[in-house]
């Protein structure tokens, strides 16, 4: 028994580097929805949320630094401090010009930029599960194949899907909020969209987020010549698919349980309020 104990944790600890390091970035557009579109009144879900980020980033602490030096050798220093200075720029313009209009400030759609940029690292953890076939193919027991790596996987893959509905949820909820709910699907349908490309350029061309930043001239003509073939295509759509399938279930099953919540804490903040009004006594506590 403890044989078999001490094999699962070793399967599992091989994957916790590179699982953290894939929901941290799944994590992102949640966390930039919150500021973007709609705080959650959830504190659990605002919280665990930040408590998830900090625990999936700490293993990947070294690995992050050592890719930021590498963009900054790739890039150039002179290109980083710039990036800085715009980005100052940007902030101050919004404090002073923009926000006094009434209108999104650059500081936002800077935001939705990279909210959008990072949006497919969500769902790419779908993709994941040919760590499990290979891990499979190693050798391990049936039973740590059984109770510890399908569960490990099905956690990790759940909860970054899941942080993809919420943030397209939170999306479409702003776009209600702006009069502009008969977008909502096609906006669905257009994210979606993006995401199977995104999925396919980072799990069969290898590019990342960060090459938006790193390599973007090797980024642009591989989209504009390479996703045109036959293959790509149907890579995409299947992906699409999946993505606006499981999209939609995920999103029924979050609304269910958001209205079941909201309904119970409505429902005793009502029978609070009965009670206080019905009894003199309460009303001076």
């Amino acid at each position: 028994m403890m044989g078999l104990i001490l094999e699962a944790i070793a399967a599992m600890g091989q994957n916790v580097r590179w699982m953290s390091w894939n929901l941290f970035l799944g994590l992102v557009p949640l966390a930039l929805s919150f500021w973007l579109f709609r705080k959650p009144r959830s504190r659990w879900l605002l919280w665990g949320t930040w408590v998830l980020l900090g625990a999936t980033f700490l293993p990947s602490t070294r690995h992050v630094v050592s890719y930021l030096k590498h963009i900054v050798q790739d890039v150039g220093t002179t290109y980083v401090l710039g990036a800085i200075a715009i980005t100052l720029a940007l902030m101050a313009l919004d404090i002073w010009v923009l926000r006094q209009r009434g209108v999104r400030s650059l500081r936002w759609w800077g935001g939705f930029f990279w909210f959008i940029a990072f949006l497919p690292n969500a769902p790419y953890v779908l993709t994941d599960i040919i760590h499990l076939i290979e891990q499979i193919k190693d050798g391990n027991t049936v039973w740590t194949v059984t109770l510890a790596l399908i569960p490990q996987y099905l956690v990790f893959m759940l909860a970054g899907f899941e942080a993809y509905v919420l943030s397209v949820m939170g999306l479409g909820y702003y776009l209600k909020q702006q009069g502009w709910g008969r977008f909502i699907l096609a906006t669905e349908i257009t994210i979606h969209a993006l995401s199977a490309i995104g999925i396919y350029l980072g799990r069969f061309i290898r590019f990342n987020t960060w090459d938006i930043l790193a390599n973007p001239d090797a980024l642009v003509n591989t989209v504009m010549n390479d996703l045109i073939g036959k293959r790509p295509v149907v890579v995409m759509a299947a992906t699409f698919v999946v993505i606006a399938v499981l999209y939609w279930v995920f999103k029924q099953v979050s609304l269910g349980i958001s209205h079941r919540f909201y309904y119970n804490l409505s429902s005793s903040e009502s029978i609070g309020e009965t009670a206080a009004s019905a009894d003199p006594i309460d009303l001076r506590f």
